[in-house]
């Protein structure tokens, strides 16, 4: 039945929409977005993640990390836009730089899909092996092995990292109320 009505109705309507030529829109990064991140690209498919820290090992004090996009490029985060800024200045053999703001698509689009992740990477502190070793100890109920002399260096080490924290959170409060750091 429903054959017989199509022979009198043979109209084909033309669809409002193009899909096969749809492109996806360029995503607009600013550089205000993301300063302290760049991207690296044009280096062999071969290098791993050691190979570009390795490049980049000037920066690994201040703070630096890798985030992949694919085989041949990945983004690069530092501590600040500086220390980015500083790094899209160097020239390497290897490899290319260039700010997010004229990334890939892929790169752009993985920076915004990772923005929780892409945040400055900061530097590992300074820890003591004191704590655990105190709680092992007590928990097997063994004597501890260190010497008298081996535990005071650590206390004193310990004493010292307190009182660097606190002269540190002081500077801090005194800047944001504005007193003079030169009286200190």
């Amino acid at each position: 039945m429903l054959s017989g009505n199509m022979k009198n109705r043979e109209s084909i309507q033309e669809s409002r929409f193009d899909y096969y030529n749809y492109e996806v829109p360029d995503i607009d990064l600013s550089d205000c977005e993301f300063p302290h991140v760049i991207e690296i690209y044009d280096f062999p498919q071969e290098f791993r993640t050691e190979d570009l820290l390795r490049v980049f090992c000037s920066y690994q004090k201040k703070g630096f990390d890798i985030k992949w996009v694919d085989d041949t490029h990945a983004l690069g985060v530092f501590s600040s836009p500086i220390t980015a800024r500083d790094a899209l200045g160097s020239k390497h053999a290897m490899v290319k730089t260039r700010p997010l703001s004229q990334a890939t698509r892929a790169a752009k689009a993985k920076a915004r899909a990772y923005a929780e992740f892409l945040q400055p990477a900061k530097e590992r502190p300074e820890t003591s092996a004191a704590l655990a070793r105190r709680l092992v100890i007590s928990a097997l109920g063994v004597r501890s092995k260190q010497s008298k002399t081996e535990r005071e260096a650590e206390l004193k080490k310990l004493q010292e990292a307190r009182e660097r924290k606190r002269l540190e959170a002081k500077q801090r409060e005194d800047i944001w109320e504005g007193r003079d750091q030169s009286a200190v």
